[in-house]
């Protein structure tokens, strides 16, 4: 603290751009294949009468919509995956894995802190926390599932060969039917996740004061130096 008593902060830039786009635009892709994919599972009437042909295609308008967004998902993905050895410290893979007996240690403590809210802070990360780490990197396998098995389930009515790539997964799944209730009851593993990333963000960056949710559009954070003294 300074000689007023107030904390003393260094303020570390963690989030760099490209893993800023990479996270607003996947965040945006699951919102709108979240809307379109359940409306797809469970068609509601449109209602109300049709002047032409066109007032009737908004099923089809909807299913447009989510086969041209899972191409961009894809590719974002993909950008992702090469930015986890392309970008700082913080966006890089090896720290998803808690590989050092600190980063165990974390986990039990980010367990103990969001879940029975008995435990002291802080919790000693900067980018995110081990636990964090380790539901992220269980995410995107989810988001490698649901890419798979979308694009198995388009191949039938596709006529380009990208999609044909992944059609074998069809008979794996044991058919259309069992392949589609797999990639409807994931889309149901984002809306969790989703809903417990948001309330666990806002939490944090309550409890912790170090700007955990506007750190995902400007980039930074702020660290007490009592708790980083090496930080600088």
């Amino acid at each position: 603290m300074d000689k007023s008593g107030h904390a003393e902060y260094y303020q570390v830039y963690v989030w760099d751009l490209p893993l800023r786009f990479f996270h607003w635009a996947n965040a945006a892709c699951v919102f709108v294949l979240g809307v379109t994919g359940l409306l797809i599972g469970s068609p509601i009437p449109w209602g109300g009468p049709a002047v032409d042909a066109s007032h009737r295609y908004l099923f089809g308008s909807v299913r447009f919509i989510h086969f041209a967004v899972a191409y961009v998902f894809l590719f974002n993905f993909l950008g992702r995956l090469y930015w986890g050895f392309a970008g700082n410290d913080f966006a890089r893979w090896k720290n998803f894995f808690p590989r050092t007996k600190a980063k165990r240690k974390e986990v039990l403590q980010v367990l103990c802190l969001d879940i029975f809210m008995i435990c002291k802070l802080p919790v000693l990360s900067i980018g995110a926390n081990a636990l964090a780490g380790i539901i992220y990197s269980a995410m995107y396998l989810a988001i490698l599932f649901q890419i798979l098995t979308g694009f198995a389930l388009y191949s039938v009515m596709s006529p380009g060969w990208f999609p044909h790539l992944f059609a074998g997964l069809i008979p794996l799944f044991g058919g259309l039917a069992p392949l589609r209730q797999w990639h409807h009851v994931f889309t149901w593993v984002f809306v969790a996740f989703t809903t417990m990333h948001i309330y666990l963000s806002w939490y944090h960056d309550y409890l912790e004061g170090r700007g955990t949710i506007s750190s995902m559009v400007g980039g930074w954070k702020f660290i007490e130096k009592s708790s980083f003294p090496q930080a600088e």
